[in-house]
């Protein structure tokens, strides 16, 4: 069994900076990290590849610096990588984004599954997994939670969704989004680190992949970002320190009159 496996590196939840001019994301310079919910898609094809065999590929878009998140997935026990790095690609949405990959993955070819985690922690959208299966006219499964039955054609999935779990039965080669139910993603070995650290990453550019140069990058996403506004937090409050069990009477007494002040009593 062929699988391919997109991943996403995205920026440390306390490292996230925005472009507010271009309405994008800017990741040069940021510390970044597998997108968490991908590792769950990992961990899946890991495991059916240790049952049923074949090869697994992964394949990712971004700057030169996602070659590390590619390097740790071939690590995991992945075997090979694509890096999809072109600055055409710069600012794609999930459309653009889609269509790039799921032209790469024609490129690339001979497969029976694609699994990509639920969706990625920066954007939040959950929809370039079912883009790339649009694109490839794939049947989609998302939100899934157990592989109940695999075979050459065709595979039993079972959902979670609101009501509980729906279980579909889908010819391949399908694609899925998984949830974090579905498995507990592994750490690297030293053997899988070292083995990651001798391969050579393949860097797909809009040329090798020929590309409609139209849908690509900022130019060809139809989503735009008209405007971008930062949360401000405030914190305000008074601190009563307390020396000595004279003083304890005293910050009682504040404590309540606060309290009566804002009609809490």
């Amino acid at each position: 069994m062929n699988i391919i496996i997109p991943i996403k590196q995205v920026p440390e939840t306390s490292d996230v900076k925005m472009d507010t001019e271009k309405g994008t994301m800017i990741r040069d310079g940021v510390q970044t990290v597998i997108n968490p919910l991908d590792l769950y898609a990992l961990e899946t094809g890991i495991q059916l590849k240790e049952k049923f065999g074949g090869k697994i590929t992964v394949i990712s878009m971004g700057p030169p610096s996602a070659t590390k998140a590619l390097k740790e997935a071939l690590a995991m026990g992945c075997d090979d990588a694509v890096l999809l790095s072109d600055k055409k690609f710069a600012g794609s949405d999930t459309w653009a984004t889609s269509y790039t990959i799921a032209q790469s993955i024609k490129e690339i070819g001979d497969y029976d599954l694609i699994i990509a985690g639920e969706r990625a922690t920066d954007g939040d959208t959950g929809q370039v997994g079912p883009g790339i299966a649009a694109w490839l006219d794939l049947p989609l499964a998302t939100y899934v939670s157990k592989i109940v039955k695999v075979d050459e054609k065709e595979l039993v999935v079972e959902r979670l969704v609101e009501e509980g779990y729906q279980k579909l039965q889908m010819p391949m080669p399908a694609l899925l989004t998984v949830v974090k139910e579905i498995s507990n993603p592994r750490l690297p070995t030293l053997r899988g680190k070292k083995r990651a650290r001798a391969t050579e990453v393949p860097i797909y550019t809009a040329e090798k992949v020929d590309l409609n140069p139209d849908a690509l990058g900022l130019d060809g996403s139809p989503t735009k970002v008209v405007k971008i506004d930062f949360p401000t937090v405030t914190r305000g409050g008074t601190v009563v320190k307390v020396e000595g069990e004279d003083g304890v009477e005293g910050a009682i007494d504040k404590l309540m009159d606060f309290l009566t002040d804002k009609e809490f009593i």
